[in-house]
C-alpha cells in the first residue's frame, strides 16, 4: 500500500514538473552567445562588426583567416586558429568579418558562437551539444589568456586535440589574445625555476599554443598604414574632408592615444563622422 501511495506522489510531481528545456538550436540566427547556465545559446540578431574589406594592414592575416574559413563553410577540413598580437589591431574584427563573408558566399553555412573567457572550461559541454548540430559553427573566444593557478587552459588543451572523442567535425575554434602563448613570461619563467623537470614544465604550459593549427600574429601599425585605415573608413563613409585635413586631424588624434591601431582609427572615423554630421 505504501509503494502504491509513493507511486502515485511520484507520479503526480511528474506531470506537474516542468517538461526539460529543449537542447541548443543553431536555428534562427547566425550569431549566438553560449551561457553555461541551463545550456543556452542566446541568439544576436546584430552582430557589431566592420566589412571585411574596410580591415586595412592586415592583408596578410585577412589572406589567411578568410581562406580558413571559407574551406570549414565548404565542408573541407581547416584549422583552428589563434590570432595574436598588439592590442587594437583587428583580430576579433577579423574574425567576425570573416564569417561574415564566409556566411555572404555560402548562406546559412556557418554559425558563430562566442564563448567567454571565463566560461571556457565549459567549453567540452557546448561541443557536446554542437556535434549532434547539423550546422557547422565557428566557436570564438575574444581575449584569451591565463594566469597563475589557472587550470582552465588544461580543459582547453585536452578539448582541441586531445581526448576520445575529439574535435567535432562541425566546429572551428579561434581564439584572440594579446599573448603569443596565451601566458604570461614571469608564469612559465616560474615553472621553469620551480618545476623538479623544468623542460616538462614548460612544455606542458607552452603546448596549448601548439593545438592551434595557425598562429596569426598582429603587429603595431606605421603611419602609412595607419593613414591607409583612416582613408578606407573615410571612403566607405563618404565624409566631406579633404585628404590633407583629415591626416592632420588623424595624427593628432593618434598623439593624444599614445599610438596607432585599427582601434584608434576607427575611434577617430566615429569622431570626425559625427563633427561633420554624417550618419554611420
Amino acid at each position: 500500500m505504501e509503494t502504491e501511495l509513493l507511486a502515485r506522489i511520484a507520479a503526480a510531481l511528474e506531470r506537474i514538473a516542468p517538461p526539460p528545456a529543449p537542447p541548443p538550436s543553431l536555428e534562427g540566427a547566425d550569431a549566438f552567445v553560449w551561457k553555461p547556465e541551463g545550456n543556452r545559446l542566446i541568439p544576436v540578431p546584430h552582430v557589431s562588426r566592420v566589412e571585411i574589406g574596410l580591415l586595412q594592414g592586415v592583408e596578410r592575416q585577412k589572406g589567411i583567416i578568410l581562406e580558413n574559413t571559407l574551406r570549414f563553410a565548404r565542408g573541407f577540413p581547416a584549422n583552428n586558429a589563434m590570432l595574436w598580437g598588439s592590442r587594437g589591431m583587428g583580430k576579433s574584427s577579423l574574425v567576425k568579418a570573416a564569417h561574415a563573408e564566409a556566411n555572404a558566399q555560402i548562406p546559412n553555412s556557418l554559425a558563430l558562437i562566442e564563448i567567454h573567457r571565463e566560461d571556457i572550461r565549459t567549453l567540452p559541454d557546448l561541443l557536446t551539444h554542437l556535434r549532434a548540430q547539423p550546422r557547422r559553427a565557428l566557436v570564438f573566444c575574444d581575449d584569451l589568456s591565463f594566469e597563475k593557478e589557472d587550470a582552465d587552459y588544461k580543459a582547453l588543451k585536452s578539448v582541441l586535440d586531445g581526448g576520445i572523442e575529439g574535435r567535432p567535425a562541425n566546429v572551428l575554434f579561434y581564439a584572440t589574445s594579446n599573448r603569443r602563448h596565451l601566458m604570461p613570461r614571469d608564469m612559465i619563467e616560474n615553472e621553469r625555476s620551480t618545476a623538479i623537470n623544468p623542460s616538462e614544465a614548460v612544455e606542458e604550459k607552452v603546448s596549448l599554443s601548439d593545438r592551434f593549427g595557425l598562429w596569426v600574429g598582429f603587429h603595431n601599425c606605421d603611419q602609412d598604414t595607419f593613414f591607409a585605415m583612416i582613408d578606407g573608413y573615410a571612403g566607405a563613409m563618404s565624409l566631406p574632408i579633404s585628404t590633407e585635413d583629415l591626416h592632420r586631424a588623424a595624427v593628432e588624434w593618434s598623439v593624444t592615444r599614445g599610438g596607432r591601431s585599427g582601434r584608434v582609427a576607427w575611434q577617430f572615423i566615429q569622431e570626425m563622422a559625427g563633427q561633420l554630421e554624417v550618419k554611420v
